[in-house]
């Protein structure tokens, strides 16, 4: 009974761990997950660090390296950096289809 109590607790400490890997990561990320290039973690002296998830940098703003953060400093630079991502995206989306677009209205006109 002892050895089952052990493995049970041994599951939720996994579990409990891979809940906090999930969310210094960001969480669960939204339908434009594409966009969501920057996550949070916390580091061993317990300040936060936003990080660029594909190599795992500091990301940086203005300059400075997004280190040595409270956790709501973290939350919030990781959650505008991303935000920004998904607007660039926007932007540069809308603007492939507009050029694609005219391109063919050009290209259909007679004169």
């Amino acid at each position: 009974m002892n050895a089952h109590n052990n493995d049970a607790e041994r599951k939720r400490n996994a579990a409990a761990s891979a809940i906090d890997i999930w969310e210094n990561e960001g969480g669960a990320p939204g339908h434009d997950s594409v966009d969501h290039h920057y996550g949070r973690r916390i580091e061993a002296d317990r300040s936060w660090t936003v990080y660029h998830v594909f190599t795992g940098i500091p990301a940086r703003v203005g300059g400075n390296a997004m280190i040595g953060l409270s956790r709501s400093d973290a939350t919030h630079g990781m959650l505008s950096l991303n935000h920004l991502n998904a607007e660039r995206r926007k932007e540069r989306n809308s603007l492939q289809s507009g050029g694609r677009f005219a391109s063919c209205v050009a290209e259909a006109r007679p004169w």
